[in-house]
């Protein structure tokens, strides 16, 4: 199972591309004063200048508290996007578009998605803004980016308090060298209040909201926080973090089973398929019970030397999306075919990179306080042996989880039932090929929701331009009408 990839990623931009500012963005804002959180001021929203600006599309800039239970403490500012409705005499009101990540920025979602949202800008101002994580991306010291170790399995108790340890010491190291005050402050409540602190600045009472991938955590912080303010929400390959971060692993393993007999199928009746002829799944399974044993020692040029076991290949190594072509499961038939023989490098810079990625402080920090690291050793153990169970060849202790191990700080945000009172239903879409699961399971927790499956490979749908889910989503937040349970979208 590989890692879910970034709007950048996903266009092309590089394996690594989320921890790389891209496209400066805080250009667009240019001298606009910040309206303050919490006062009658409105933000001067002013044309945009930058490139790929679309036509029409304005930027302004709020300035919100650090920390939300000191509001007359230090600020932070967030830049913000709108295109206006196209037909200002039916206007409904503002759809606000929550971004993934964490670390995406949400005016660059919506100058990609500007094109595909025509129809719901008719009746919406289409809003966007860059989180404070990303204000934390861009602004986080050079110390937060140095891994606290390069991930492993711990086997032994003894095992996890090393790894416990090591990164301790990189997040204490982390938060030292921090003169934003953002790294105590990046859970998703405190996401939610800026939301809402967004919300003030548009004048609107309430807020229709389209969130994507980790966009649904912050999501569902606002509506635990502020439920009588919602008008409308569509989520779209969210992640249900209020069941906690192990279920939502577990319910994905299953899926990841049965794409990889897709794989598996299709290698049998493919003569290119590096594997073709033989059973790929059993081999697949008996490199990670060799690797596990006798570890592939690998070099990079990106990353030095360095050892895979059959946690790195069950974390890092297989693609849910085969891509143009099939070329991405071409490409992996060829790396196991050759790492079987002695020769990772099929595998070496990804699975090396996403394991001192995935120890980053500063990444890390974007979302350990919305409890996503295991509370001990024994909670380790009970999941990965579920996840063994329920897939046999990519069940495994969890990568984001091992790098929360060694949080400093108590979890702000912590797993727990959301509170279905006073919410509206929700519309939720996602891949039957991977995240429909983590969203169906969120949109189940309020009555009268639904969630629209799309029948092929994708995640963020509606960053991706996939038609189906656009109309839906489009129809919900415009007349409030759900479509029938059930219903499917065909793969595009």
């Amino acid at each position: 199972m590989t890692t879910y990839k970034t709007n950048k990623q996903r266009r092309g931009r590089g394996r690594a591309g989320w921890l790389v500012s891209g496209v400066a963005v805080a250009a667009l804002a240019g001298l606009t004063p910040a309206a303050t959180a919490g006062s009658d001021a409105r933000p001067a929203w002013r044309d945009c200048s930058g490139q790929e600006i679309p036509e029409g599309m304005q930027c302004a800039a709020i300035e919100v508290p650090v920390n939300w239970a000191k509001p007359d403490g230090p600020k932070v500012r967030l830049d913000l996007a709108r295109l206006p409705a196209t037909e200002p005499a039916r206007r409904i009101g503002s759809v606000l578009g929550v971004p993934g990540g964490p670390g995406a920025k949400g005016i660059d979602d919506l100058k990609h998605t500007a094109g595909d949202l025509t129809e719901l800008r008719r009746r919406f101002d289409l809003v966007a803004y860059n989180p404070r994580n990303t204000v934390w991306r861009d602004k986080m010291p050079a110390s937060c980016m140095r891994p606290g170790t390069s991930l492993s399995e711990p086997h032994t108790q003894k095992e996890y308090r090393t790894l416990v340890a090591a990164m301790t010491k990189a997040f204490k190291a982390c938060q030292a060298a921090d003169t934003t005050g953002l790294f105590a402050h990046m859970d998703s409540l405190s996401v939610a209040r800026d939301m809402d602190a967004v919300r003030k600045a548009l004048g609107e009472q309430r807020l229709s909201i389209m969130a994507n991938s980790y966009g649904g955590v912050p999501a569902a912080a606002y509506a635990r926080l502020f439920p009588q303010r919602i008008r409308a929400t569509y989520l779209d390959g969210t992640l249900n973090q209020a069941d906690g971060w192990p279920d939502q692993g577990l319910r994905t393993l299953p899926v990841v089973e049965q794409v990889f007999t897709r794989f598996t199928t299709w290698c049998a009746a493919t003569p290119a398929c590096a594997l073709y002829g033989e059973d790929a799944g059993a081999v697949w399974r008996k490199l990670l019970r060799d690797a596990d044993r006798t570890p592939i020692p690998v070099t990079t040029p990106e990353f030095g030397e360095g050892k895979l076991t059959g946690w790195h290949l069950r974390s890092f190594g297989f693609s849910l999306d085969p891509g143009p072509g099939n070329a991405r499961w071409l490409s992996f038939a060829e790396a196991v075919d050759k790492a079987r023989n002695g020769d990772g490098s099929g595998f070496a810079s990804f699975a090396l990179g996403n394991a001192r990625v995935w120890a980053t402080p500063g990444a890390l920090a974007m979302t350990c306080a919305d409890d996503r690291g295991y509370t001990g050793y024994a909670q380790l153990e009970k999941v990965r042996r579920q996840a063994r169970e329920v897939s046999p060849s990519f069940g495994t202790a969890a990568f984001d989880a091992l790098g929360c191990a060694g949080w400093p700080l108590p979890v702000a945000n912590p797993s727990r039932p959301l509170p279905a009172r006073g919410l509206p239903p929700f519309l939720g879409a996602g891949s039957t090929w991977g995240d429909y699961v983590w969203t169906k399971s969120f949109t189940r927790m309020i009555p009268g929701s639904v969630t629209v499956a799309y029948d092929g490979p994708g995640h963020a749908l509606y960053l991706s331009g996939k038609k189906c889910p656009i109309e839906h989503a489009t129809t919900y937040l415009t007349e409030l009408r759900l479509p029938e349970p059930g219903t499917t979208c065909p793969a595009e």
